[in-house]
């Protein structure tokens, strides 16, 4: 069970309405400063709800959904779109190859920014084959407690996907001319 199966489970283990959780009293049972602070967060493994290289559409709703919880006061999201150009020329498709160790790299990808933001949940797809302009290549969402943590992974996982994901791309140009390209970087 992930931290995000139970709708009244928070981040570290805390539970709304229990000691140390949103809603509770001070761990030690007394009123405290109102200030209350979860355990220690739950493993990456458990806040990496999905990551995955896929050959069907990806959505930023489905990411979302699975990584949005009691706990959530911001939910980040991002959604690479294919656009109708690059560098100044029209852009009628790509194609997307993903190698066959991608998922584990993009699963990599998302484990080492849970290890790096404890307060985060997150899910990430992106996809390969055909696309055209318009279509959705890379889906993710981020939630956490607050909303400044939830921007900077979110960003972060962007950033390290494009980075070290091994896909590529070939670009099908409006004047019937193409070229593959490096996703990568």
């Amino acid at each position: 069970m992930t931290w995000n199966d139970d709708p009244t489970h928070l981040p570290g283990g805390a539970h709304a309405g229990a000691p140390g959780g949103a809603a509770g009293a001070a761990p030690d049972g007394g009123s405290g400063s109102g200030v209350t602070t979860p355990a220690d967060p739950a493993p990456a493994a458990d806040r990496v709800l999905l990551a995955r290289v896929v050959d069907v559409t990806v959505s930023v709703a489905k990411c979302s959904a699975l990584v949005t919880s009691r706990a959530s006061g911001a939910v980040v999201t991002f959604e690479g779109v294919v656009r109708d150009h690059d560098e100044g020329r029209g852009v009628e498709a790509l194609h997307y190859e993903a190698h066959p160790t991608a998922t584990d790299v993009i699963r990599e990808v998302a484990l080492s920014v849970a290890e790096a933001h404890p307060e985060v949940a997150i899910a990430v797809e992106h996809r390969y084959g055909d696309l055209v302009v318009g279509d959705v290549a890379l889906a993710c969402a981020v939630a956490s407690a607050h909303r400044a943590e939830a921007f900077a992974a979110c960003a972060a996982l962007v950033d390290e996907v494009k980075a070290r994901t091994p896909i590529w791309k070939r670009q099908e140009f409006t004047d019937g001319s193409d070229e593959w390209v490096a996703s990568l970087g």
